[in-house]
């Protein structure tokens, strides 16, 4: 596993933003694990991911892109924050753009934020997780509609490597429905693998006993 996939899992549970234990997913579904992106709140930690984000597109899409657009509302400050990590790792101006919840009708009018999209514009969609895809089903319109734009790909955080709206991940159902490829920065086989009876700072995150919830979950849920 790259050095910084391993970082970036460190830094998911410094922050807090990945959990253990019980929750409830909208879905419904009782998970072992949850991912909340809402939990990067300081200009450190963007920073940060960032520059993981800005990592793994440059593994998996190159830098062959003009813009990044991250939807509302948790795209905003990612998509910000990995166009200047692109810039500071990788010396490329990549242009950000964000679509608006409600049309604004006065002043910098539009749906959208930053960079306007323009005919010809390749594009990199940024989310932090999608576990059903239905964000993409919202977005993927709304970028189509503003000009003739090709899409490279979307990039999240984790793949949580569950069944979508089939017995397919929603990675693997966006691909085939778009035809666009679909990467995170980390699965959670990654993750599971990584930090199973391993201390960090003190504390074992996955025990046997997680481990044996995580596994009777992807028993019932994990994608084929």
């Amino acid at each position: 596993m790259e050095q910084y996939k391993q970082e970036f899992i460190e830094f998911m549970v410094e922050c807090q933003v990945l959990k253990f234990g019980e929750f409830t997913l909208k879905s419904g579904r009782k998970s072992p694990f949850f991912m909340n992106a809402g939990g990067y709140v300081t200009g450190t930690q963007l920073l940060k991911l960032g520059e993981y984000y800005a990592k793994a597109i440059h593994d998996n899409y190159g830098l062959d892109f003009d813009v990044l657009f991250g939807p509302a509302y948790k795209g905003i400050p990612l998509s910000v924050a990995t166009t200047m990590a692109i810039s500071k790792l990788y010396g490329k101006d990549i242009r950000y753009c964000s679509n608006r919840k409600e049309v604004k009708d006065h002043g910098d009018t539009g749906i959208l934020l930053g960079s306007k999209l323009k005919s010809g514009d390749r594009v990199v969609i940024i989310e932090d997780v999608t576990t059903s895809g239905k964000s993409i089903e919202e977005t993927y319109p709304i970028i189509k509609a503003q000009a003739d734009v090709e899409i490279k790909g979307l990039m999240v955080s984790l793949n949580r490597m569950e069944k979508g709206q089939t017995d397919k991940s929603a990675l693997c159902e966006i691909k085939e429905k778009y035809g666009f490829d679909a990467s995170a920065i980390v699965n959670m086989q990654e993750v599971v693998e990584y930090l199973y009876n391993k201390p960090f700072n003190g504390q074992i995150y996955i025990d046997d006993t997680l481990k044996a919830a995580i596994d009777a979950y992807y028993e019932q849920y994990g994608a084929k």
